[in-house]
C-alpha cells in the first residue's frame, strides 16, 4: 500500500549538541518511501544510562543533531509501496538494531550509536538518523516485527493481558536472548548470568529460565537477588532459580557457585563499572570442561587464562541479537512462556517534555521487570 503526504506535524525530542540540554522540536509528518513504515511511537524506553550517552560521558559516537531513541512499541502509519504483510493499524516491535541491507558489517543503533565502518556511519547519518524519542518516526520496513496485538493483549482467555505498553519490555528481554541464543542454551543445562540484579541481568535471569535452563544468579545486592527469584517465580512457576552474592572474593565466589553441581554456560552482562570485579573469573572457573560463555558486557577479555585453555572453554562476543533472534522471542512471548500480564513489568511512563525527570528515573528504577520509557 503506498503511502500518502499527511499534512500533521508531531513533536521530537532533539539532542542539538553532546553536552547540552535536549528541547521538544516540532517537525513534518514524513513520507513512507519505498523499504520504510512510518510508525506512531506508543512507548520508547530509557536506559539507566541515556543521560550519560547523550552529555558524552559514554562519548558514543554519533552526529548531531538527533533525534535520541532506541527501540519502540509503534503502530503502522503509513506504509511503503514495498509493504506486503505491515498494514496501517497494525501493533508491531520497532528494533532498534540497524543493519545495512547490502553490508552485513554496517550495524549500529538507532539513536545510540553510529557503529565503526563507513557504511554504518553513512547510514546513521544520511538515512535512518533519528531515532524513536518522538511521537512519529520512519524505520527501516525490515526492522518493524509485527505483534499479535489480539494476543498480547485480550484479557479474555485467549489473550494475554498485557497492554501495548507492557511490551516495552521486549527491549530488556532481547538483548540477553541473543546472548543466550548466541551460545545455544538448551533446556535443563545450568547457565550463570552475572551479574544479574540489573535491567538486562534480571531479564537474562527471566529469558534464560522461559528458555528451561536452571538459573544461577549472581549479585551484590542480596535483596534485589531476593526480589528477582521471587518475581521470575510468580510469572514462572516452572523456574529453577539459584542465587550467589558476590563478595569479591575470587576463590569463594567459585566455590559458592560450584557448590550447586555441574555449570554449562555462563551469560556476562557486566558494565564498564565492574571493569575491577572477580565475578566474571569466578564463573568462568566454575564452568563444566568445554563450557560456554556469552561476553556481552564490558569486562569479558580478561577471562583468558590456563584454566580457560585447559578446560576447553568457548567464548562468544555478541552485539544484541539477530533478527532471527527477536522472531523466536516475539513467538515465546505470543506463546505464554513469560509471566503473564501485570507480572510480566512494571514500567514507569513520561511525557517527552519530562525528559530530565525520565532520565533521573531511569538511573535507579532497575532489575528485573522495571523499566522507564517514553509514552509520546
Amino acid at each position: 500500500m503506498a503511502a500518502e503526504k499527511a499534512s500533521s506535524n508531531y513533536r521530537a525530542l532533539v539532542v542539538n549538541s553532546i553536552g547540552a540540554d535536549l528541547h521538544i522540536e516540532e517537525r513534518s509528518m514524513p513520507d513512507a518511501v519505498p523499504g520504510s513504515v512510518v510508525v506512531r511511537i506508543l512507548a520508547s524506553p530509557v536506559l539507566s544510562y541515556q543521560r550519560d550517552i547523550y552529555d558524552g560521558t559514554r562519548a558514543y559516537p554519533f552526529s548531531t543533531p538527533i533525534v535520541g531513541g532506541c527501540s519502540a512499541v509503534g503502530r503502522v502509519v503509513f506504509v511503503g509501496p514495498d509493504a506486503t504483510v505491515l498494514q496501517p493499524g497494525k501493533l508491531v516491535w520497532v528494533d532498534c538494531v540497524v543493519r545495512g541491507r547490502d553490508d552485513r558489517d554496517a550495524v549500529f543503533l538507532w539513536g545510540i550509536h553510529e557503529g565503526s565502518t563507513a557504511s554504518s556511519k553513512k547510514l546513521a547519518r544520511e538515512v535512518w538518523h533519528d531515532g524513536t524519542y518522538a511521537e512519529i518516526a520512519r524505520v527501516p520496513l525490515e526492522n518493524c516485527i509485527p505483534l499479535d496485538e489480539g494476543r498480547l493483549c485480550d484479557n479474555g482467555n485467549r489473550g494475554l493481558g498485557y497492554s501495548s505498553r507492557d511490551l516495552i519490555y521486549l527491549w530488556h528481554l532481547s538483548v540477553p536472548f541473543g546472548g543466550l541464543r548466541s551460545i545455544d542454551v538448551k533446556p535443563g543445562e545450568t547457565v550463570v548470568v552475572c551479574p544479574a540484579t540489573g535491567g538486562f541481568g534480571g531479564a537474562g535471569t527471566h529469558v534464560a529460565a522461559a528458555l528451561g535452563a536452571r538459573v544461577i544468579a549472581m549479585g551484590r545486592n542480596e535483596e534485589e537477588l531476593a526480589r528477582l527469584k521471587t518475581f521470575i517465580g510468580k510469572g514462572i512457576p516452572s523456574a529453577h532459580i539459584e542465587t550467589v552474592h558476590i563478595t569479591g572474593d575470587k576463590e569463594v565466589d567459585t566455590s559458592s557457585l560450584m557448590a550447586f553441581g555441574t555449570i554449562d554456560a555462563v551469560l556476562d552482562l557486566s558494565p564498564p563499572g565492574a571493569a575491577q570485579s572477580t565475578h566474571l573469573l569466578s564463573a568462568v572457573a566454575a564452568l563444566r570442561r568445554g563450557g560456554r560463555i556469552s561476553i556481552m558486557g564490558s569486562v569479558g577479555l580478561n577471562i583468558i587464562d590456563w584454566n580457560f585453555l585447559s578446560n576447553d572453554l568457548v567464548a562468544k562476543a555478541k552485539l544484541m541479537y539477530d533478527r532471527e533472534d527477536l522472531l523466536l522471542l516475539v513467538k515465546m512471548l505470543e506463546a505464554g512462556l513469560f509471566a503473564r500480564g501485570a507480572g510480566l513489568v512494571k514500567t514507569k511512563h513520561f511525557a517527552l517534555d519530562d525528559w530530565q525527570e525520565a532520565f533521573d528515573e531511569a538511573t535507579t528504577y532497575t532489575g528485573v521487570g522495571r523499566i522507564v520509557a517514553f509514552s509520546p
